[in-house]
């Protein structure tokens, strides 16, 4: 299409689900249940680190900061997404699009570098036991955290003014919010630049952290496995067991959905795994770290106890 032909697009509107039209109430109300259960669980973690005294450690600093920054996560892309299962689809003003995809590139990279941080941690911990209180400072723990924020907003500034210096032709966005790939479809021109740009920043902001994580179990793995006694192994592994489950899950999504070949999904499998990355991974933090965590569980226990 000539670029004289281009017609001015102010707004955007989301197919999101079109395919399901008969499901939408169904899904509506699974999505809406686990929303509910993704904020009260990530709350509740967040508040219950801290009051308790016994969770003012860094492992339990990073865990807050995760389960904060998936609230905000959720809330950015989860009540759009329900408001327009239920009724008929809103215009998104192209402004309220880059601003919606700013937060989503943000929190989405945070996550992936907390996660790391929070593997280091467990590095340290088990690997340099001695200096751990030494080496995981309150000042470290703070700049590690500020790190990981100051890479999301960098990436997402680049991302999205790169996004949307495009040209768009057409208003329909075959997604539910305003990812990066769906919204680059609706260019009229040819968006290779950016395509390159976008898996450029993928491999580096996914493969990177993903890297020193299992860089990081190695050496603990490698450690453990030196302990004598079946019991301190197992007290070892059961401290990084959460959090690798987490980050299994966690990197695994983020790969399949940034990662793979262009063409390689159709529309509806695209959808499927931005389901698992914004609405299951998000609920999949407090729940693992709720059922798997002694320290945790104990934590709200004396918090029950103490109301009651």
């Amino acid at each position: 299409m000539k670029k004289e032909n281009h017609s001015l697009v102010s707004v955007f509107i989301f197919q999101g689900f079109s395919s399901f039209h008969e499901h939408k109430l169904t899904l509506f109300a699974v999505f809406l249940t686990l929303y509910i259960f993704t904020l009260a669980g990530n709350v509740i973690i967040v508040g219950i680190i801290s009051i308790d005294h016994h969770l003012h450690t860094p492992m339990y600093f990073f865990l807050s900061m995760l389960s904060g920054s998936e609230t905000v996560y959720t809330l950015v892309i989860i009540p759009r997404m329900l408001f327009n299962l239920i009724g008929q689809s809103q215009p998104i003003s192209l402004a309220g699009c880059a601003t919606q995809m700013f937060f989503f590139i943000t929190l989405a990279i945070n996550n992936c570098f907390l996660l790391t941080a929070m593997g280091y941690d467990r590095y340290v911990a088990i690997c340099n036991p001695l200096r751990y209180s030494v080496i995981m400072s309150k000042r470290v723990c703070m700049q590690l955290v500020w790190g990981a924020c100051s890479i999301g907003l960098i990436v997402a500034m680049i991302q999205v003014s790169a996004v949307f210096r495009l040209p768009f032709c057409t208003t329909k966005v075959p997604h539910f919010f305003c990812d990066i790939r769906p919204v680059m479809k609706l260019s009229c021109i040819d968006t290779t630049v950016n395509e390159i740009l976008t898996r450029i920043i993928s491999v580096l902001v996914i493969l990177i952290p993903m890297g020193l994580v299992f860089i990081s179990y190695i050496l603990i793995i490698s450690t453990i496995l030196k302990i004598a006694s079946a019991e301190g192994r197992k007290k070892a592994f059961a401290t990084c067991a959460s959090h690798i489950t987490v980050v299994i899950v966690h990197y695994g999504c983020a790969s399949i959905a940034y990662l793979k070949p262009k063409s390689e999904n159709t529309r509806d499998q695209d959808q499927l795994i931005a389901v698992t990355y914004t609405v299951i991974t998000p609920l999949l933090n407090p729940v693992v770290y709720s059922l798997r965590n002694k320290e945790v569980k104990d934590a709200l226990c004396r918090a029950i106890g103490q109301k009651l």
